[in-house]
C-alpha cells in the first residue's frame, strides 16, 4: 500500500504538466484556426458580409428546430449572413491586436530595459511616468482617445498602443534589474563588452521570453478593447463588421434571434480566453519558477 502510494506521488507532477501543455495546445489551435479564417476571408465567407436583404432577416441557423437555410448561423436584423460577417471581423480584430500589441510592446520594452538596466535618472523619469499614465483607467482613457482622434482602424490602435506600453514598461523594467544582477552580465563588463553591448547582447535576450509572454496577454488585451469601441461605436465605420458592433446589434434583438448575440460572444469570449491562456502557458514555459 506505501508502495503504491509512492509510485503515485510522481504521476501528479505530469499529469499537471500534460494539463497544463494541453490547454497550451488548445489555446494555440484556436488562435490558429481564427488568423487562417481571417487571413481567408474573401474565399471561406459563404456571403458577402455586407449584403442585405430584409426577406431573409433572423433566419434561424442550421439545424435549429429542424429549419435548413444556406446560413449556418443565421442571419441577423438585416439579413445579413453571421458567420461571413464573424470571419471578417476576425481580420479587423486581429490587425488591431497584432499592430496595437506590436507597437506597446517595442515601446514599453524599450523604455522598459533602459529603466531597469541604467537606473539612476533615467529609471526615475520612466517610472514616474508609468505612475502618470497607469493612473488612468484603461478603458475610458481608451475611450476618450478614440473621442479626441476620431473614429478609425488606426484611431483605435493608436489608443490602445498609447495605453497599454506601461505593461510591457513596469514588467520588463522589473525583469531587467533582476537579470542586470546576474554573475553573467558582470563577466561580459569585464571581458570589456560596453554598458550598451551588454545590454543587447547579454540582458534582451534574457528577457526576450518575459516579453513574448506578455505579448500574447497583450492581443488578447487588444480585441476586448477593440470590441468594446466598436460597442459603443468608436471604432471603424458602422457598416463593417466588428465582433463588438454584432453584439450590440444583437442585443436589441435577443428575445427573436438569441444567435445574432451569441455567436460573436462566444467567439469573443474563446478568442480572449485562448490569448490569456497563451501567455500564462508560455510564461510558464520559459519561467520554471511559475510552473
Amino acid at each position: 500500500m506505501a508502495e503504491a502510494t509512492v509510485n503515485a506521488v510522481p504521476s501528479e507532477p505530469r499529469a499537471r504538466t500534460r494539463k497544463k501543455n494541453l490547454r497550451l495546445w488548445l489555446s494555440a489551435s484556436w488562435i490558429a484556426f481564427v488568423f487562417l479564417a481571417a487571413l481567408l476571408a474573401p474565399w471561406i465567407a459563404p456571403h458577402d458580409p455586407l449584403a442585405q436583404d430584409l426577406m431573409l432577416e433572423r433566419l434561424p441557423p442550421v439545424g435549429f428546430n429542424g429549419y435548413e437555410t444556406g446560413f449556418f448561423l443565421g442571419t441577423d436584423s438585416l439579413g445579413r449572413d453571421v458567420l461571413s460577417r464573424l470571419i471578417y471581423g476576425a481580420q479587423i480584430a486581429l490587425t488591431v491586436a497584432v499592430v496595437a500589441a506590436t507597437a506597446a510592446c517595442l515601446f514599453g520594452s524599450f523604455l522598459g530595459l533602459l529603466a531597469g538596466y541604467f537606473g539612476g535618472w533615467v529609471d526615475r523619469v520612466v517610472s514616474r511616468l508609468i505612475e502618470i499614465w497607469m493612473a488612468f483607467p484603461p478603458v475610458l482613457f481608451s475611450i476618450l482617445l478614440v473621442a479626441v482622434l476620431g473614429s478609425g482602424l488606426t484611431s483605435v490602435i493608436l489608443a490602445i498602443a498609447i495605453i497599454d506600453w506601461t505593461r510591457f514598461a513596469r514588467v520588463i523594467r522589473a525583469e531587467t534589474m533582476v537579470q542586470t544582477r546576474m554573475d553573467y552580465v558582470q563577466s561580459a563588463r569585464i571581458g570589456g563588452a560596453t554598458r550598451l553591448g551588454t545590454l543587447f547582447s547579454e540582458v534582451m535576450p534574457n528577457v526576450l521570453p518575459t516579453v513574448v509572454a506578455l505579448f500574447a496577454l497583450e492581443m488578447g488585451v487588444a480585441v476586448i478593447v477593440e470590441a468594446i469601441l466598436s460597442f459603443v461605436n468608436l471604432s471603424i465605420s458602422s457598416d463593417s463588421p466588428t465582433w463588438g458592433g454584432m453584439i450590440a446589434e444583437g442585443r436589441a434583438s435577443i428575445h427573436f434571434a438569441w444567435w445574432v448575440l451569441v455567436a460573436p460572444l462566444v467567439v469573443l469570449f474563446l478568442t480572449v480566453l485562448s490569448f490569456s491562456q497563451l501567455g500564462e502557458g508560455l510564461k510558464e514555459q520559459f519561467d520554471p519558477l511559475a510552473r
